[in-house]
C-alpha cells in the first residue's frame, strides 16, 4: 500500500512538472514586421549656417562697382535671414576684396574652396579676376554664378560655373541694334578700354553694324588708369565726324569722356554699355550724363514689384540709388537661394536645378534660361539719362540677339 502510494505521488509530481515547463516554453506573442518604406528617410534638421562665398573688387580701380555689388550681396542675406533663413538655416556671407587683381583672385578662389567651408560662390567682380578664379570652382566641383562678368572663358571653364547676366557678344549686339536700327547711325567712332571687357563688346558691336549697312570710321583704345581723353575726342570731333560714339568703359572712363566731350563741344550721341551702369557716372558726371543712352540689364521703370522692392529696400538700407552692378549681384544670390530651399546643399544637385531653371523673376528681368553655354538668356534694357537717372528708352527681346 504504502509502495503504490509512492509510485502514484511520483507520477503526478512528473506531470506537474511537465505542465509547467510547457507553460513556461510558449514563445511570447510579437507584434507583426512593419513594411518597409519606399519612401527616402528624410535629411536631418540643421541650424548650421549655410556658408556662400562672395568676391568683389572693393578697393582700386573698380571700387565703385565693388561697392555696389558688396552692398547687394549683404542685403541679400540680411532679408533672406530676415525671413527666417533657408528651410530655417541662417545664410552666412564670407567675403572677400580681389582689389580687381587677378592673382588675389586666384589666392581667394583656392581660400573658398579649400578652407572656408563654402556651399557655392558668387563672384561680384569684372571678367579679369572671375576668368581666372572660375577653373578652380570648376575643378573644386563647387558651383559659381557670375553677377556680371561679360567674358565668355568665364562659363567656358566648365559646368560648374554660370553666369547671372547675358555675354559680352549679345550685349554688343544689342548696341550695333540701338545704333543702327534704332538711332540710325551710320558714321561710327569707337572708344573702348582695352582689357577683355572693352574687346569683347566692340568685336561684337563691330559685326553687327557692319553688317547692317553701318560704317566704322575710328577706333581707339585706352588704358583702366586714363582720365584723359581730350586729344582723341578732338580727332573725333575735328576729323572723324560720325553721328554716334560708342563707348565700352567703366565709370570713371565714362563721366571724364561725357564731360571732356561737353567742354569740347561735341555734338555726338553717346551710346555706352552696363560698364556706366553706375551712381558714380551720374554723381559725377551731372549734367554732362544727360542724353547718354546704354545697353544693360535692369529697367528702373520696370513695373515688377521685384525691381521695385529691391530699389526700395536698397536705397532704404545705403541711401543711394542701385545700379546694374549691384542688381546684378542681388539676382545671383536669389538664385542660389532658390535652389538651395529646392534640393539643398549637396553640389551637383545644386548644378543641375541652376541649370533647369526656367522663367524665373529676378531684378534685372525674366530669366529665361540658361543656354548651353550656361548664360543667361533674358532682354536687354535700353535705359536713357533723363533729369540725373536712367529710365526706360527700350528693350530688345529678338532671340537672335539676345541669345548665344
Amino acid at each position: 500500500m504504502k509502495k503504490r502510494f509512492k509510485t502514484w505521488l511520483l507520477i503526478s509530481l512528473v506531470v506537474i512538472l511537465g505542465i509547467s515547463m510547457f507553460g513556461c516554453s510558449q514563445p511570447a506573442e510579437t507584434p507583426a514586421a512593419e513594411e518597409p518604406s519606399s519612401e527616402p528617410a528624410a535629411p536631418a534638421e540643421s541650424s548650421e549656417p549655410i556658408r556662400i562665398g562672395f568676391f568683389a573688387p572693393v578697393t582700386g580701380a573698380a571700387a565703385s562697382d565693388g561697392k555696389s555689388a558688396t552692398q547687394s550681396a549683404e542685403l541679400a542675406v540680411k532679408l533672406i535671414n530676415d525671413g527666417g533663413g533657408i528651410n530655417g538655416r541662417p545664410v552666412e556671407l564670407v567675403k572677400y576684396d580681389d582689389g580687381l587683381d587677378t592673382k588675389q583672385a586666384v589666392n581667394i578662389a583656392q581660400k573658398l574652396t579649400t578652407k572656408d567651408n563654402v556651399v557655392a560662390v558668387v563672384s561680384g567682380s569684372y571678367s579679369g579676376p572671375t576668368r581666372v578664379a572660375a577653373p578652380i570652382f570648376q575643378e573644386a566641383g563647387m558651383p559659381m554664378l557670375s553677377a556680371y562678368a561679360i567674358h565668355p572663358d568665364v562659363t567656358g571653364s566648365g559646368d560648374f560655373v554660370f553666369s547671372q547676366s547675358f555675354s559680352g557678344a549679345v550685349q554688343g549686339r544689342a548696341g550695333g541694334v540701338v545704333a543702327v536700327d534704332m538711332l540710325g547711325a551710320k558714321r561710327i567712332s569707337i572708344l573702348a578700354v582695352d582689357i577683355d571687357f572693352g574687346k569683347t563688346l566692340s568685336e561684337a558691336f563691330t559685326a553687327y553694324v557692319e553688317a547692317n549697312g553701318a560704317e566704322i570710321v575710328s577706333v581707339d583704345t585706352f588704358g583702366m588708369p586714363e582720365s584723359e581723353f581730350s586729344p582723341v575726342l578732338t580727332k573725333i570731333k575735328e576729323t572723324v565726324k560720325p553721328d554716334l560714339l560708342y563707348i565700352a568703359c567703366y565709370p570713371s572712363h565714362g563721366t571724364e569722356i561725357a564731360r571732356q566731350s561737353k567742354r569740347l563741344g561735341l555734338d555726338v550721341q553717346i551710346l555706352g554699355t552696363e560698364g556706366i551702369d553706375s551712381y558714380q557716372f551720374l554723381e559725377v558726371a551731372k549734367e554732362d550724363a544727360e542724353g547718354v543712352i546704354i545697353t544693360t540689364n535692369m529697367n528702373r521703370d520696370s513695373e515688377s514689384d521685384a525691381v521695385k522692392d529691391y530699389i526700395a529696400g536698397y536705397k532704404a538700407a545705403y541711401n543711394m540709388l542701385p545700379d546694374m552692378v549691384g542688381a546684378s549681384t542681388y539676382d545671383a544670390f536669389e538664385t542660389l537661394f532658390k535652389v538651395i530651399a529646392e534640393v539643398g546643399t549637396e553640389p551637383v544637385a545644386m548644378r543641375d536645378a541652376i541649370k533647369e531653371l526656367k522663367d524665373f523673376e529676378t531684378v534685372t528681368g525674366k530669366l529665361i534660361e540658361y543656354a548651353p553655354s550656361r548664360v543667361a538668356v533674358k532682354p536687354v534694357q535700353i535705359q536713357i539719362v533723363k533729369d540725373g537717372e536712367f529710365h526706360y528708352y527700350n528693350e530688345i527681346t529678338d532671340d537672335a540677339i539676345i541669345r548665344d
